[in-house]
């Protein structure tokens, strides 16, 4: 596991490439992290760096925390975050973290919930068919129908799709593909889209599957060389 980041989604909008493709991409305001606590194998029995984000006032924080941000003499944070890493001697306390550390990858996975839906009927929630429009059904068109079996067991199994309570939950997208990075604006513009509403809270990491494949810029790059291959063969 390495560093991770944290950032703001912003919205939507597109991208167009050399190639003249229209990319649908997710903008997300990326904010810099301060390092809290270098946390050693000897201290705790793993290797990993604390780091805080977004700016909180004073008055909004516990007795405890006031105290734990004078005695690490940095300005308070809202969002206090632990990453496992293997090698921690690069960080020191202080430091500051930011878009940079996501400068040479090309896929990244993102961390965010989903847009809350509330109680949601089965047909909603889970995509059932629902019960016949017409001959004999009244009032349950849109019910889930039977939901246990017989005297033996006796019981609704647990995990049994039912209506419930929709969206609102965490969500990770792996191997989202970085169609561009604005170092100077903090923004990260990410292919396709991501789950949240527009300014829900985004947790970002470096890939952690070994992707293979080749990005939009790297597929039209290989397309010119052998058009341009063929062409040298004529």
């Amino acid at each position: 596991m390495g560093i991770g980041l944290i950032g703001i989604k912003i919205g939507m909008t597109r991208e167009f490439m050399e190639s003249g493709q229209s990319v649908p991409v997710t903008v997300i305001k990326v904010e810099k992290g301060r390092v809290l606590d270098v946390i050693t194998k000897e201290k705790r029995g793993y290797n990993a760096v604390k780091v805080g984000f977004f700016k909180l006032k004073n008055s909004k924080l516990t007795k405890q925390m006031k105290g734990y941000f004078a005695k690490k003499n940095t300005e308070p944070k809202k969002i206090l975050k632990e990453f496992r890493v293997e090698k921690n001697d690069q960080y020191k306390e202080g430091n500051e973290l930011g878009l940079e550390i996501f400068k040479d990858k090309k896929f990244i996975d993102v961390r965010s919930k989903t847009i809350g839906k509330g109680f949601a009927g089965v047909m909603k929630r889970w995509n059932f068919g629902g019960l016949r429009a017409s001959h004999g059904v009244s009032v349950s068109h849109r019910s889930h129908g039977s939901t246990g079996q017989r005297q033996d067991p006796g019981k609704v199994f647990k995990g049994k799709k039912m209506a419930g309570h929709m969206g609102d939950k965490l969500r990770t997208m792996l191997n989202l593909e970085v169609v561009k990075s604005d170092l100077e604006n903090n923004l990260l513009y990410v292919k396709g889209s991501i789950p949240g509403s527009k300014n829900s809270t985004v947790y970002l990491r470096e890939s952690v599957k070994n992707v293979t494949r080749k990005t939009i810029k790297e597929k039209y790059e290989a397309k010119v060389k052998a058009a341009a291959a063929k062409k040298g063969k004529k």
